[in-house]
This record gives structure tokens, sequence and C-alpha cells, in this order.
């Protein structure tokens, strides 16, 4: 594969002195091919070198990288090379003895395993899945001291290279106050070797030639949001009053469809009073269908908000019901009484039903499932743009999105019927106390 202008640049960055190295921008812009290209040209160099490729969720890394990415790196780049994968410990064996391992930093077991050797590169794939810690300790493993195969010189030693790749997260992400701001992201200090650290940013117009037709058209219509993220490839303004993160929606995401048995399912509605005509100005109904599984861990696996009057969201509600075999449908009472039950029950009779009541506004009670997504308790399958634009929006201050975001309030209202512990009722209001006048002899009310 021919390189363009812009990726022969980043290929030059990738082969500086710098020891640390960033390819940041949108998708499909290259970064994973030039890095691999990168690693596979460095364990050529040094016969018996290892290298690490790794990447949050080893699911992940096994589609796109193990299956993808690296058979393409061989083939277009060193087509007489042979290689062997060995599918039991997951690395590839190059005829010069050199090794490249994957692995998934989800797995406790195999990272200790893997993390347990030294390598002359370590790799992090989509870093803004990773923390701080995780790649700090793959760092510690840059270690292993090998000798480069030069024709004529004597004693010369592959370079230790640790090479990450990202859709920029926030500003608050460790790669962006590593390599953009060059500071240590726990005290802030500069580094003390800031020519140590070099960073790029590539982006899909920058690869337009090796994608498929209408592809940069599919990231224009996304919203301004991700837009920033996939398409312009920029680091996303610091929010330390967001409640949601794209990157921690990121890191838990389920691409492969593979989740645990459900024990329980519920669809939470979250109504916005469109009637059934002339309702194009009104919000949608925020129609959501959330899952508990076995595990322990809630899934997102639907996404059917409408903007239609009763009679069709009823429907669409009450057909998510019956597609994902739930046990109920969730309303907010507080909206018209008891109509959601209404036209619930209307649509399909007898379907189990549960009222609840907002006593608190839409980001307070947000506010409780925010960790849960932090720690992977809450799980998208598959990609919610919309909804995960309102959720991003959601923060301790407020609603920061435009119009409201009734889909994250359904949702909401879903993952609080999922773990009922974490809703906490209001505090009741103390009595006033009446005022009390003072009297020569003491106090009296």
């Amino acid at each position: 594969m021919s390189l363009t202008a812009k990726q022969h640049e980043a290929r030059e960055v990738l082969s500086s002195l710098a020891v640390y190295v960033l390819l940041f921008g949108g998708s499909r812009s290259g970064k994973t091919f030039l890095i691999v290209r990168q690693i596979v040209t460095r364990a050529m160099k040094a016969p018996g070198s290892r290298h690490a490729i790794l990447r949050f969720r080893f699911n992940h890394l096994k589609a796109s990288v193990i299956a993808d990415t690296f058979p393409k790196v061989m083939a277009e780049c060193f087509p007489g090379v042979e290689w062997h994968l060995d599918r039991s410990d997951w690395f590839v064996k190059l005829p010069n003895g050199s090794e490249i391992w994957f692995g998934g930093l989800d797995d406790k077991d195999r990272t200790e395993k893997i993390l347990g050797m030294e390598f002359a590169t370590i790799y992090l794939n989509e870093s803004s899945q990773i923390s701080w810690d995780s790649a700090q300790m793959a760092i510690t493993r840059l270690a292993q001291k090998v000798a480069v195969v030069v024709e004529g010189l004597k004693d010369q030693f592959l370079a230790l290279k640790f090479f990450a790749d990202c859709n920029p997260p926030s500003k608050v992400h460790w790669t962006y106050r590593i390599f953009i701001e060059k500071v240590d992201p726990d005290t802030k200090k500069p580094h003390p070797r800031p020519q140590h650290y070099a960073a790029m940013q590539i982006n899909p117009q920058d690869n337009a030639e090796h994608q498929a037709d209408g592809y940069l058209d599919k990231l224009k219509s996304l919203s301004q949001r991700l837009q920033k993220r996939f398409l312009a490839g920029e680091f996303a303004d610091a929010n330390p009053n967001a409640l949601f993160r794209d990157e921690d929606i990121d890191r838990w995401r389920v691409l492969d469809g593979r989740v645990p048995d459900f024990v329980r399912v519920v669809i939470p509605v979250d109504p916005s009073g469109s009637g059934d005509e002339d309702n194009a100005d009104n919000d949608e109904i925020g129609i959501v269908a959330v899952a508990l599984g076995t595990d322990g861990n809630a899934y997102v696996i639907e996404d059917c908000s409408v903007k239609a009057g009763p009679k069709t969201w009823g429907e669409v509600a009450t057909s998510a019901f019956d597609r994902h075999e739930a046990d109920v449908v969730v309303g907010e009472i507080n909206f018209g009484g008891d109509m959601v039950r209404h036209v619930i029950q209307t649509a399909r009779p007898r379907t189990p039903y549960k009222a609840v009541t907002a006593s608190r506004g839409k980001s307070v009670r947000a506010e409780p499932f925010s960790a849960l997504y932090e720690q992977g308790k809450v799980r998208h399958v598959g990609d919610f743009q919309q909804l995960e634009d309102e959720l991003c929006g959601m923060s301790t201050i407020g609603y920061t999105g435009t119009g409201s975001p009734n889909r994250a309030d359904a949702l909401i209202w879903g993952l609080a019927e999922l773990f009922p512990a974490l809703v906490k009722a209001p505090a009741k209001p103390k009595k006033p106390e009446r005022a009390r006048a003072h009297v020569p002899g003491g106090w009296m009310r």
C-alpha cells in the first residue's frame, strides 16, 4: 500500500528519537496500520526481540488488529516474510525469532503473563480506553535490551519505544496531559525530558484514497460532538462537571454482540407530550431497552426513541417489550398522571407496568449512575449516538446539551429499576422553626 504524504510524515515521527509517540486523530486515518508496520520493521531489525500490542478489551483487539490490520500489514508491506500466529498464547513468531504479543488489559491472568516479560516495543491501541495506572504498568515492561543486526556495525541496540494511538478523548485524559501538555498526569509538573515525547495528528481526510466511497460523508453526518472527535480528531474541552464520559462508554462497549443471559429486562419510557399530529416541534419520546445480566452488569440493548403521538409510541414501546421478552415497562407518573400506563396498556393490554415519580431533576437522578459507567457496570451493546450525546451533556450543574434529554432520562429510569439500591429518596424538608423573641428573663417562642 502506498502511503499518503501525511502518513509518510507520521512514519518519520514514529522513527524519530522520541521514546514515547502518540498518533491521534479521527477514525480510519491509518494510525493503527502505521504503528503495526513500524513494530514489524523494528522486529525484523532485531532478531529475538519481543514487542507487545495491547488494548483494553482483548476481543476488540482480536477483531481489529489480529484479524484485520496485522495480516494486511504483512501482506502489503512484508509480502515475502513468513509468519506464524500462535492462537494459544496469541503471539506472532517471525523467521528471525522475534515475537509480537497481543493482549487485553481486561484479562487479569493474561495481562500478568504478558507483563511478566520484557519488551522492546509496547503499543497501546485505542489508548483513550486505557487508564493511566494500566499505562504505567505496561511502561514498566519496556526494558528488553536486544541487538540490531546492521552490517559493519557492532554493539548497536534497538531503542526502546512506546507507541499509542487514539480518537481523542477529553483534555483531562492522560494522553493529552503527557503528549500535548507534556506534564506528569499525577503531579502536573513538566516532563524533565520533553524531547522524549512526540505527538502527531492525522485525520480521515489524510487517508481518503484508501477509504470506501462515502465514508467521509458518513462521518460528516455525525453530531458535532462526535465529528470533533472522529472527523476533526480534536481533544474535547475538559468538563470537570460531566457525569458521563466518552472514554468510559467506549471502554466497556460491546462490539461483538457477546452478552450474558439476562435476569431482568425493562423498557423505560420518558414521554414528551407529543400529540398524534403536528408533533414536529416536540421532543422525542425516550424509549430504551436495558437489561441486567447474570454477571451483575447492565446492558443497553436498544434505543427505539421516537417522535410521535401516543398511539405510535405506545406500539413502539410494547413491540420492544415483546421483542426483548421484557419484564416490565417503566414510565413517569408525574407526566399527565397515569397517561403512560393508559397508552401502554391500550397498545398491549395487561402489559406489566410500573409507575415512577420524578422528585428530582434529570441530572440529579443521573448522578448516582455515573460511577457505574466508570466501573463498567453499564455497557452499551453497539453504538447509540443520540443517546450517548445526551448522556455526555449531563453534568453536576444541569443538562448542557440542546433540547431535552428524553433518551438519557428514559435510560436512567431503567437503570434505577435495575439498581434500586442506588436510588435514594429525597430527604424530607425540615419544618421551619417559628421565630423566637427575646424577652427579659429568657427566650420564649
